[in-house]
């Protein structure tokens, strides 16, 4: 039975971004439902994998790509990186068209920068789209907005989801394929889809050998670490052993590779006006664009999750991460986090590009709820606000329980009732 098409929040997005460009690319991790996406609103198609017209189709990208393009439009070109000469086939046909909403093109690798000649500026804008979030995948209720905090509305709502349902949603992940199926095959997606990673994608994806044991290490270290900033450094000695031959440079390739497959996405620090000389720390915090990597990686499973629950917050948080950035992507936003030299911190921070932005801390239960609005309140009080807005919410983000206002103002919200 063919599988119903669950709606996405990069719907929406996609359709905006058509409505301003000449093209749109999509770019984001395989599986992640691209090409299910883009096909929503394609009124023609050309699939380069097609094993039918693979070579066909390469043959014709190689004497005059301009035939590949012909079609109703909005015309998908689904993993256009094949034929790197579609993008500036793309940016060609735009310019000589003069008409917006022409192209969508979807990848799941960074193209190397010698591959297409130009950037496509002011032609091809570039859509990142991640897994599903709980709103996505119908484990959240949606009864609180985040754009709608933005709004300075009141939350309301309780969660719905156990401790139990919690895990099973950081082992399954986001995939597309693994929402509304059985457990067991639900859980295998991100299996797959780590061998797959190991195994060959990250050595196709700039055509340079490498070593699966070593990737699989790797990605094991940056498991035991996500969410934090662990230096090179650390990683080599997580996974190098006796092994002289594993040089920084080689584990900075490693990680430029799964960057560029968007296995990784680093959240970037925050650097507001402050009201003192407060030095801030700007290392990025690395994260799987998927919590199920890290479950994958580590060979854990829902019920090693709820026995090692140190390891279990770390993975809610990267979940939580994940799905603020697609709620935030929706209004035109971004997720950093923030530290100082005090080790005062914030989770997250959701910045808007019109300057509204709100201070998240993560927490998987109410316990620590305290202390994470106490954070908040402390880095409310170091912002310059002459300089720039104050926060349209500080909100604790939770696993459970109430969605509330404090009465020292600050929000807290379980992750199972957020929407964007």
């Amino acid at each position: 039975m063919k599988r119903k098409y669950l709606p996405r929040i990069a719907d929406e997005v996609l359709r905006q971004a058509l409505t301003a460009s000449g093209a749109v690319c999509i770019q984001g991790p395989k599986w992640c439902g691209k090409t299910w996406t883009a096909m929503q609103q394609a009124k023609s198609m050309l699939m380069m994998q097609d094993p039918d017209q693979a070579v066909n189709y390469m043959s014709m990208a190689e004497t005059k790509p301009s035939l590949l393009l012909e079609g109703k439009v909005p015309r998908l070109l689904d993993e256009w990186q094949m034929a790197p000469v579609l993008w500036d086939a793309v940016r060609f046909a735009v310019d000589q068209r003069g008409e917006i909403g022409q192209f969508i093109l979807t990848g799941s690798t960074k193209p190397l920068e010698s591959d297409v000649m130009h950037s496509g500026t002011g032609r091809i804008s570039r859509m990142r789209m991640r897994t599903m979030s709980l709103s996505e995948s119908g484990e959240s209720t949606g009864r609180v907005s985040l754009s709608q905090l933005f709004g300075g509305e009141e939350p309301e709502g309780r969660s719905e989801l156990e401790v139990e349902e919690l895990a099973f949603a950081v082992a399954r992940g986001g995939w597309p394929a693994a929402i509304g199926v059985a457990d067991r095959a639900a859980l295998q997606q991100a299996g797959n889809y780590l061998d797959a990673i190991v195994e060959t994608d990250v050595s196709e994806v700039d055509g340079r050998s490498r070593n699966p044991a070593r990737v699989r290490a790797l990605m094991k270290s940056v498991a035991r670490n996500v969410g934090g900033s662990a230096s090179v450094a650390t990683i080599r000695s997580d996974i190098a052993g006796d092994d002289e031959s594993l040089s920084p440079n080689t584990i900075r390739a490693y990680l430029k590779a799964l960057e560029r497959l968007f296995v990784i996405e680093d959240q970037p620090a925050w650097s507001p006006a402050l009201r003192s000389k407060t030095a801030l720390r700007t290392t990025a915090k690395r994260h799987f664009v998927d919590p199920s990597i890290a479950v994958a990686a580590l060979q854990t499973s829902p019920d090693g999750l709820l026995k090692d629950f140190k390891t279990f917050c770390f993975l809610f948080e990267s979940l939580c991460i994940r799905d603020l950035r697609v709620y935030a992507q929706r209004m035109g936003g971004e997720v950093f986090h923030y530290r100082d030299q005090t080790e005062l911190e914030a989770d997250a921070v959701v910045a808007l590009h019109d300057g509204r932005w709100g201070a998240v801390e993560i927490k998987m239960g109410q316990a620590k709820v305290e202390q994470a609005a106490s954070n908040l309140l402390r880095l409310k009080n170091r912002v310059d606000e002459e300089k720039m807005n104050p926060p349209s919410f500080l909100m604790v983000l939770t696993g459970n329980g109430y969605s509330m206002r404090r009465k020292d103002g600050v929000l807290v919200v379980p992750v199972t009732c957020l929407k964007a």
